[in-house]
């Protein structure tokens, strides 16, 4: 099951994203019925993924990228901005939904314009992570 984790976890954050801008299209089409459905389904995948990245976490704990080379300085800094910007994804994204399911709308939108473009970079860096340490210079 360990090893199985990062690869569910990348799929995960894949899923997300592609969730992520299915309901942006849903909304931009005028999809009212599709786009809940699309960001509750993104938000459940998004659950799961942050308790099984705690449970991988625990299990495994965290290595050092490997290398010394501009490579590890990418990795290094995608990390860094995915890792800040995760923290600030869920107040977002918890305040998103609570506006939309209290049909303020307007202020809905207002915020999901952010939620939205932050949610979906942490979610796209999250399947550049995954790859970088797991496919590009998995550890030894």
């Amino acid at each position: 099951m360990r090893a199985l984790l990062p690869h569910l976890n990348g799929a995960l954050n894949a899923a997300v994203a592609i969730l992520l801008l299915a309901g942006w299209v849903a909304i931009r089409r005028g999809r009212r019925d599709v786009h809940p459905r699309l960001m509750l389904a993104a938000f459940a995948l998004g659950c799961t993924f942050l308790v099984l990245y705690v449970v991988q976490t625990a299990l495994s704990g965290h290595g050092r990228f490997p290398g010394d080379d501009w490579v590890r300085t990418a990795f290094v800094a995608v990390l860094g901005s995915h890792t800040l910007l995760a923290v600030a994804t869920v107040p977002l994204v918890v305040r998103t939904l609570q506006l939309a399911a209290r049909r303020r709308f307007d202020e809905h939108r207002r915020i999901a314009r952010v939620a939205f473009g932050v949610w979906l970079y942490v979610a796209s860096t999250g399947v550049v992570i995954y790859w970088m340490n797991n496919h590009l210079r998995p550890h030894g």
